[in-house]
């Protein structure tokens, strides 16, 4: 009799041992932060004014090939729905110009293209503009720094657009 209680306990033990040690579910998002994500709206926007060489921050993104970076400080705007809007300029070397209007997400790591500047100061829309997650794929690709270091630095978005500019203007050291 004693034996078969010490195999019974011994069985009992293991079960719950076994139990104990299975994976357990992750803790599902709160309530509100779902909520949140599920219900976010995109705010409506107007297009900003072509970019004047004046307003035109450069910052530093490491080896790029020669390309400089630039933030139109004048069209740096965060949103209600808080995203941080910005004109975007990159030069080559040879003084070509690539200039789009943009927005990030701080929240979801994201950015989306709204439209692309033309040489005579217009802007096109963008063809199926959508959201797409950032890729940290490389240390020097101007996106991861634009969100790392001067709109959503821990993943948040920055409270003012002084604070952003200012952050463009005298970027932190690395």
């Amino acid at each position: 009799m004693r034996g078969r209680a010490l195999r019974l306990a011994a069985a009992m033990l293991l079960l719950a041992l076994a139990h104990r040690g299975q994976a357990q579910p992750a803790e599902p998002e709160s309530e509100s932060e779902s909520d949140e994500e599920r219900n976010w709206t995109e705010q409506q926007f107007k297009l900003p004014p072509y970019p004047k060489s004046a307003d035109l921050v450069q910052f530093p993104v490491g080896a790029t090939g020669g390309n400089r970076f630039f933030v139109d400080s004048a069209s740096v705007n965060i949103g209600a729905d808080g995203v941080v809007r910005y004109t975007l300029v990159i030069r080559s070397p040879s003084g070509a110009e690539n200039v789009s209007f943009e927005g990030m997400r701080c929240s979801t790591g994201e950015r989306r293209v709204y439209a692309f500047g033309h040489r005579d100061g217009t802007w096109a829309d963008a063809r199926a503009s959508t959201w797409t997650k950032l890729r940290a794929t490389d240390l020097n690709n101007h996106y991861s720094v634009l969100y790392r270091e001067h709109f959503c630095p821990e993943k948040r978005t920055v409270k003012t657009v002084a604070i952003a500019v200012q952050s463009l203007r005298f970027p932190p050291q690395r």
